[in-house]
């Protein structure tokens, strides 16, 4: 079994956490296998997904976009499967590329496989990043998710990363989220989708749990805090009203809807590791 050392940092945004695999020149080929190892809590570095850093002109499918974004973040779940966006994980990228030397303003544009998105460094020390617009599911139909012997109605929201989120009493109405919840009709999410619960707590402060699909449950999730907040703000009429305080097991954001109908996601990042790892072969 041949063994290849790759360069890693280990960071999270409110206890959603990453490994980052800087790849600058585009060499390193991460299989899902090599996904998996590394996001490994027992055998690897531990971590909900992988951001691997590379130039965007680097990225045959994205070179078009390199005069607006010199880097793409290629964001990978932790089972290996490819995810449009990472609310969360696009403040680490961010972060990193800042504490690494490789940008310096405090307002970037990085490419990703749900578009661009631009970071905007804080005074606190908070990044904000624009999430862009929400969408809904192409089939009308509304879903529904089952836990058990219960079942509610959801909400299908695209950012671009399929949503369906769910109002109930209590977060403990999730169950055990270490297995996906099941949301009928599957042809509403083709390809999965993320599931929040969450509990409305004011038209402007709410909290959630998220199963992240090809993850499991995490502690954060900033698309799906995006699709809370856009659901939350219809779900009175609220919408442009004010930012939404969203409580997640690992922190709090922020998020609010500009005119323009973007989502604008704030909250932290942090760096806590960083060193060398071999990675296994085929």
């Amino acid at each position: 079994m041949s063994l290849t050392e790759v360069a890693f940092a280990k960071g999270h945004g409110t206890g959603n956490d990453f490994v980052i695999v800087p790849d600058l020149d585009g060499c390193i080929e991460l299989t899902d296998a090599h996904v998996r190892f590394l996001c490994d809590r027992h055998r690897g570095i531990g971590g909900d997904g992988v951001l691997r850093v590379v130039r965007t002109a680097q990225q045959p499918d994205f070179a078009e976009l390199a005069d607006r974004a010199e880097f793409f973040m290629d964001y990978r779940n932790a089972d290996g499967s490819v995810a449009q966006m990472c609310g969360n994980g696009v403040r680490v990228f961010a972060l990193y590329l800042r504490e690494q030397g490789f940008v310096e303003s405090t307002n970037l544009t990085i490419a990703t496989r749900g578009g661009l998105r631009t970071v905007q460094v804080n005074d606190d020390g908070t990044m904000t990043v624009d999430m862009g617009p929400a969408t809904t599911p192409r089939v009308r139909a509304i879903p529904v998710v089952e836990v058990g012997q219960r079942a509610w109605p959801a909400v299908g929201v695209l950012v671009p990363n399929p949503h369906a989120v769910v109002f109930v009493d209590d977060l403990a109405d999730a169950g055990d989220l270490r297995v996906a919840p099941v949301v009928v009709p599957p042809a509403v999410f083709p390809d999965g989708v993320n599931v929040e619960f969450v509990v409305l707590h004011s038209p402007a402060h709410v909290s959630m749990r998220v199963f992240e699909r090809g993850v499991g449950e995490t502690l954060s999730c900033g698309t799906g805090a995006c699709a809370v907040a856009w659901a939350t703000a219809r779900r009175d009429d609220h919408v442009g009203s004010s930012s939404i305080r969203i409580d997640v097991p690992g922190g709090t954001v922020h998020v609010r809807e500009a005119e323009s109908g973007h989502l604008l996601l704030t909250g932290p990042a942090q760096i806590v590791a960083s060193g060398r790892v071999s990675l296994p072969g085929e």
